[in-house]
């Protein structure tokens, strides 16, 4: 493995994930579009890269965190791209949330060029990803796999191997998300009940998620859900976008998921709403309206 990790997308997910790294004590090369977001890493000794490419090596290890699809192939596409810098025999460790078919695209783009492609996505709000608290998926050609766990395990608290197939961890990441976002509805449609029955919708919520549902899941967005109140952590927009790839992946597989409709186009209303500012449970603003309900 090269002595200079690189790492490209330093949003809100993608900071706290590579400062995890720093403390680690591994070298970086960062690059993200709006390089000013790279200053605190700079200033603790990591290289600023001025491209994408830039951040790779021949033989390297560059990690992206990037909003969707589109955003990765621009950074892995092409003569400058993370595919052809990184080879030959770099491993580009995907960690963006993008559909299975994108991700086994690139990994055959990547074997074309003479690198490798990982599929490594994971789940946790920023909290959790300044915490080291990330659940990690991996799936990819096996030594790849093996080949990055150290740095995997300095950015979260367990990895989950599913096996050679690139797309494998996507799909159970659009899994994950899918299931987050139908019990955020779910939660929406009971609180909205329990309030228009006169009871306390926060002490329903707090014996709910202290006793039958007692998850972080439940415990972080139940309480958010049943204070209306919706702390920034997963944007609208981001959210929509995951929906959207879990219909257009499970149309791909001819397997019917009527509720994933559903909360995609609640995501959808919000959006027409102007809600694009707000954490994707705001979803739930729409089930108050549904009900005649104060949506504060």
């Amino acid at each position: 493995m090269s002595a200079e990790i690189g790492f490209v997308g330093l949003g809100s997910m993608g900071l706290p994930m590579a400062t995890n790294l720093a403390a680690a004590g591994y070298r970086l090369a960062v690059y993200n579009r709006t390089a000013a977001k790279a200053d605190p890493l700079v200033a603790a000794g990591a290289r600023l890269a001025p491209s994408a490419g830039d951040a790779a090596a021949p033989g390297g290890v560059v990690i992206s965190m990037l909003a969707d699809d589109a955003a990765l192939d621009s950074v892995t596409l092409g003569e400058n791209g993370l595919a052809r810098k990184l080879a030959p025999g770099g491993i580009h460790v995907s960690m963006s949330t993008v559909a299975p078919a994108t991700s086994r695209r690139l990994a055959r783009y990547h074997a074309e060029c003479g690198s490798v492609y990982v599929g490594v996505p994971v789940f946790g709000r920023p909290e959790a990803a300044r915490a080291k608290k990330l659940w990690i998926c991996a799936s990819g050609p096996a030594a790849a796999r093996e080949k990055i766990r150290p740095v995997l395990d300095a950015m979260g608290q367990a990895v989950f191997d599913f096996g050679d197939d690139p797309g494998a961890a996507h799909v159970v990441k659009l899994a994950g998300n899918f299931l987050i976002a139908a019990n955020i509805e779910l939660m929406a449609e009971a609180f909205a009940m329990v309030e228009k029955s006169g009871v306390d919708r926060k002490a329903a919520a707090e014996m709910l998620v202290t006793s039958l549902f007692a998850c972080p899941v439940f415990q972080i967005y139940g309480r958010s859900v049943a204070a209306k109140r919706y702390p920034l952590g997963i944007s609208m927009p981001l959210g929509f976008k995951d929906l959207d790839l879990v219909v257009k992946t499970a149309t791909e597989v001819k397997s019917p998921m009527p509720a994933a409709n559903l909360v995609r186009d609640r995501m959808l209303s919000a959006l027409a709403n102007g809600r694009e500012s707000m954490d994707w449970a705001a979803l739930a603003i729409g089930v108050l309206e549904d009900a005649g309900l104060p949506i504060e």
